[in-house]
């Protein structure tokens, strides 16, 4: 090997990789503390690249718009930090809310402080939640851009919750750039894309609607918007002025009454034949994990091509305890998690009923994490020992990643004590 390549592999042994995997924070911090005037010209390239995926975007809330059960926020750039403009997005794509939340109490059942910024110190929580934008993404542009999101109460859900109560006009907030693959692909989907939606989940397919609208996204879109009662919809007004365009159509389908001009029952593969005319169609659904249950089972009975159904990942916590898989002996545990950051170990506990993600937050660490559903690979960390349980449903691990000890903590539960590496992000 020495003579073939011209080098020595004993003089690699005992090089570990962790070194490596810091290399390109550490050079960036080294960059970042050189004079402006230093810094060489950038490629248009590079200018482009960070318009459109911003490390992070600061925005203000400009107007709050009470609905029921929830909140609509219009954010508007934060031009005293730093962001000018908003990246331009895909129909059906999501961003990130970066929130710091104050001290969390002994027992580990949540944050009970105020927002604070900057890198947290160990008693303070990183969280980060998924939301989709529901303006259109004509919004992200001109003169005044803006986005929009809707916030819905959640049971037991900390962050929502948190947003709910503090956020008001000229709050200050933290998002990621547009991510997600959520939207219309016109060399993948069918020209008709029937949407199922069930709550808040019609809010990617508001902003699809205004796509389709002021011409953005080309192709015709049916809405079968699911509740309870007419009472439980979401922004029916602006939902019906969206229907009177040409290729936009939103038929309301409630579970829980029958009244005239409503479809009843659920959104099932008889309604969506009976809407989708073409028998080439798109089938995309967002909404609760009740929904998402029944509906692939419908899904299947319609026998479409897979590349013609996606489901929105839903970024939230699941009942772990109804997964058939997990080990039922399991529940109420409470494991020692070690988390190994940059060369320092930090012990914390995790409970079987929650995500080894959570339990990093709880303790400090600004831990990657965009979906929050396995799917992005971001939080991607090294399971040093242990073992944990991964629902085969949000197990979107490359091979090699599942075969050498990688994983998402996102989607893993502890069965056992765990030691992880962890490769936190910057504050921002």
């Amino acid at each position: 090997m020495k003579k073939r390549y011209g080098y020595d592999k004993k003089a690699l042994k005992g090089l570990g990789y962790t070194k490596f995997l810091t290399e390109v924070h550490e050079r960036n911090k080294i960059i970042e503390a050189q004079p402006e005037e230093e810094i060489v010209s950038k490629y248009n390239a590079n200018i482009l690249a960070e318009r459109l995926h911003p490390r992070a975007q600061y925005v203000k809330v400009a107007e709050v718009t009470e609905l029921k059960d929830a909140r609509r926020f219009k954010l508007v750039p934060d031009k005293e930090r730093g962001t000018e403009r908003l990246a331009f997005f895909r129909a059906g794509q999501y961003v990130t809310v970066r929130v710091i939340i104050g001290k969390t109490d002994e027992a580990g059942d949540g944050p009970t402080d105020t927002l604070k910024s900057g890198m947290s110190s160990g008693t303070e929580s990183v969280m980060i939640r998924p939301y989709s934008l529901c303006s259109a993404p004509m919004s992200a542009l001109g003169e005044a851009p803006f986005y929009e999101i809707l916030v819905k109460k959640v049971p037991d859900g900390f962050v929502s919750s948190w947003i709910l109560e503090n956020w008001k006009p000229g709050s200050e907030a933290v998002l990621s750039g547009p991510l997600g693959n959520f939207y219309y692909q016109d060399l993948r989907d069918a020209e008709h894309v029937i949407a199922a939606a069930g709550g808040s989940g019609i809010t990617p397919f508001l902003s699809m609607a205004g796509a389709v609208k002021d011409g953005t996204e080309k192709f015709k879109l049916t809405i079968l918007y699911g509740c309870r009662t007419e009472a439980d919809i979401l922004l029916k007004q602006e939902l019906d002025e969206l229907a009177s365009h040409d290729g936009i159509r939103v038929v309301y389908v409630l579970s829980d009454e029958e009244k005239t001009g409503y479809e009843h029952g659920f959104i099932s593969a008889e309604l969506i034949r009976k809407y989708a005319d073409e028998t080439d169609f798109s089938l995309f659904a967002c909404g609760p994990a009740a929904m998402y249950d029944f509906l692939k089972k419908q899904a299947e009975a319609l026998k479409l091509p897979r590349r013609l159904v996606r489901f929105e990942v839903s970024g939230g916590a699941r009942n772990i305890a109804a997964d058939p898989g997990f080990p039922k002996e399991k529940l109420g545990e409470s494991y020692e998690l070690k988390l190994l950051v940059h060369g320092e170990m930090i012990v914390t506990k995790c409970r079987a009923e929650e995500t080894v993600l959570t339990a990093i937050e709880r303790a400090g660490v600004h831990a990657p994490s965009e979906c929050r559903s396995g799917e992005c690979g971001f939080c991607r960390s090294r399971l040093i020992s242990g073992e944990v349980y991964i629902p085969a449903d949000t197990d979107k691990r490359r091979m090699a990643d599942a075969r050498y000890g990688w994983i998402h903590p996102c989607t893993s539960y502890p069965v056992s004590d765990l030691e992880i590496e962890v490769y936190p992000v910057d504050a921002v």
